[in-house]
């Protein structure tokens, strides 16, 4: 009976390990599928946001190649102006496809990424390789724009050269068009450039609850121990225990990097008003 109880024992403790290896096996198997399918996501993210700035950057080269053709230049048109036309539509036409060609490249070299051998991470790939093309690129699409709307601009002064009205219709395309040029800077390249220049750039979503916190605790520095429980009713705690809350405030905030400030001055209203 001895030697019956120890055979089946052997075998269970054989059945565990045999189970054991198969579930090692099968979530190796599993690791390796999810790092597959991250890979996958990581090359269809970039080659989205390289399809977009190759399309966009080759439009307005069109647009300007387009103008710059098509143009029907008066015959006593200032020699000063048509200087400042040709430069400006040279320099958009040859900004915007240098942020094509990068884009069309870098998008070419990134689809040819192995994401089941993986002989290097994607990140790794994308920092050393691609991202001072895919820098550049950028660049060179945010300092085409305001070229772009100057070329608008000196077309307006072309064509309506011999009206009698071009200085009222000129400076009114002049004026819109500085007026974008500015917005271009001041809100949009401002807001977004740095962000999309950035190795990491991911919008995060951070929630945090309040927890009781002493009196000459800064509001950077919340307290996380939680509240002391009681446990043996004749025992009494010397030191009197935090006041519990019942309200937890979930905030959702989306913003660029990180909160630290915004959340800081948030607690900072949050507890002065208590």
């Amino acid at each position: 009976m001895i030697s019956l109880a120890a055979g089946i024992e052997m075998a269970d403790m054989a059945w565990e390990v045999k189970c054991r290896e198969e579930d090692m096996k099968q979530r190796a198997l599993e690791n390796e599928r999810h790092a597959i399918d991250d890979a996958r996501r990581a090359v269809d993210e970039k080659a989205q946001q390289l399809q977009v700035l190759a399309n966009q950057s080759a439009l307005i080269a069109g647009f300007s190649m387009v103008a710059f053709v098509e143009i029907n230049i008066p015959q006593y048109t200032s020699g000063i102006l048509l200087t400042l036309f040709g430069a400006a539509a040279a320099s958009v036409i040859a900004l915007m496809l240098i942020s094509t060609l990068n884009a069309t490249y870098i998008l070419v070299a990134i689809l040819r990424y192995d994401c089941v051998t993986r002989e290097a991470p994607f990140d790794e790939f994308w920092k050393k390789r691609c991202e001072p093309d895919w820098k550049m690129a950028l660049r060179t699409f945010s300092y085409g724009i305001p070229l772009f709307m100057m070329v608008v601009s000196l077309v307006a002064w072309i064509v309506l050269w011999d009206h009698g009205c071009l200085y009222y219709a000129a400076s009114i395309v002049t004026a819109i068009s500085i007026a974008l040029a500015v917005f271009w800077f001041a809100n949009t390249q401002r807001k977004w450039g740095d962000f999309l220049m950035m190795s990491h750039a991911t919008i995060t979503n951070r929630s945090f609850s309040l927890v009781p916190v002493h009196e000459n605790s800064p509001p950077g520095n919340l307290s996380s121990e939680p509240a002391q429980q009681i446990t043996n009713g004749s025992e009494h705690s010397k030191e009197s225990s935090a006041e519990s809350t019942n309200t937890s405030l979930e905030i959702s905030s989306v913003a660029v990097g990180t909160l630290t400030k915004s959340e800081d001055k948030l607690r900072a209203k949050l507890f002065a008003g208590k």
